[in-house]
């Protein structure tokens, strides 16, 4: 297993228009995804460019979203976590289950149309991580 490409840092937000706004504008933010519904992770996405990666807003979707505990904690949003690229999300998946690293369900599709799985932030320094598998296509 080789340390891929960060993908995107994960921001909780309670409102993706204003996080939108405040990326506009604060930061000057040009690229700006068209947000969309994710229904099976109960949460509402979109993403903003940065040159090399992006931010991924996510909003809940829900009483049922994982993120609503969150934003319960954090009220104003904040760092969710951080996603990073490997080449295969099987070989992965393993590497991680032998090292003895807890895996937060199953391997699933993600926002990004390919295999994603979480791993537990308690074994991970702390930071909730995802992991995916690099898309096909160019970034």
């Amino acid at each position: 297993m080789k340390l891929g490409r960060l993908n995107h840092v994960g921001v909780a937000t309670a409102s993706i228009d204003k996080s939108v706004a405040h990326y506009r504008e604060t930061m000057g933010a040009e690229v700006v995804r068209e947000p969309f519904d994710l229904p099976a992770q109960g949460v509402r996405v979109c993403f903003v460019d940065t040159p090399n990666s992006q931010i991924e807003l996510i909003e809940p979707l829900g009483e049922d979203s994982p993120i609503v505990k969150f934003l319960e904690k954090n009220p104003l949003g904040g760092q969710h976590h951080l996603c990073f690229e490997v080449p295969d999300i099987e070989e992965a998946r393993g590497w991680f289950e032998g090292l003895g690293k807890r895996i937060l369900g199953p391997t699933r599709i993600g926002a990004h149309g390919t295999p994603i799985f979480f791993l537990h932030p308690k074994d991970m320094e702390g930071v909730l991580t995802e992991i995916m598998e690099s898309p096909k296509q160019a970034h």
